[in-house]
């Protein structure tokens, strides 16, 4: 399996893994996810024999994303990383997959010397499973906010990012 940056042409591919884990993200029209990818600080894919199995996608501050998680966090940190979604295929979850983005994501705001990872994931209706995953890579809760016009409430989530070299 290879980690490398999405290219417009895995977009088809990003669009279905979205739309197979829709009930816990929100949805993404083709053209949407266009403009995404445009913005996106970190956009990557893991891919095997050359299928998009899972993918990565995240903003830094100053973008012009319209989500409001992200603008919870662009209101209240300088310089973060927002992971805006993390995608693992069906048949490969539980397999690393997630882990092994996050920890590149890791790596990449490391060597750009962004001091925070940033995120959220839905606590009504709960997601333990999201819950446990990010707890594993040293996030904390930092708020909470209704989203989805008052149908979910997200922890809103940051993690700091060890210097390059420390783990």
């Amino acid at each position: 399996m290879n980690i490398r940056l999405a290219t417009s042409d895995d977009l088809p591919a990003v669009l279905a893994l979205n739309e197979e884990s829709v009930h816990f993200l929100s949805p993404l029209s083709g053209a949407r996810l266009a403009r995404l990818h445009e913005q996106a600080a970190l956009h990557q894919v893991l891919e095997d024999q050359g299928q998009v199995l899972a993918f990565l996608l995240a903003f830094r501050e100053g973008a012009a994303y319209d989500s409001v998680n992200y603008q919870w966090f662009a209101g209240r940190y300088a310089r973060f990383l927002y992971i805006d979604r993390v995608v693992v295929s069906r048949r490969l979850q539980t397999q690393g997959a997630g882990s092994a983005l996050y920890r590149h994501a890791f790596a990449w705001a490391a060597a750009k010397e962004v001091p925070w990872v940033t995120c959220e994931f839905d606590v009504e209706p709960p997601n333990p499973v999201s819950e446990r995953f990010h707890a594993k890579f040293g996030f904390a809760e930092v708020g909470r906010q209704l989203v989805a016009g008052g149908m979910k409430t997200v922890s809103l989530q940051a993690a700091r990012v060890p210097e390059q070299g420390t783990n």
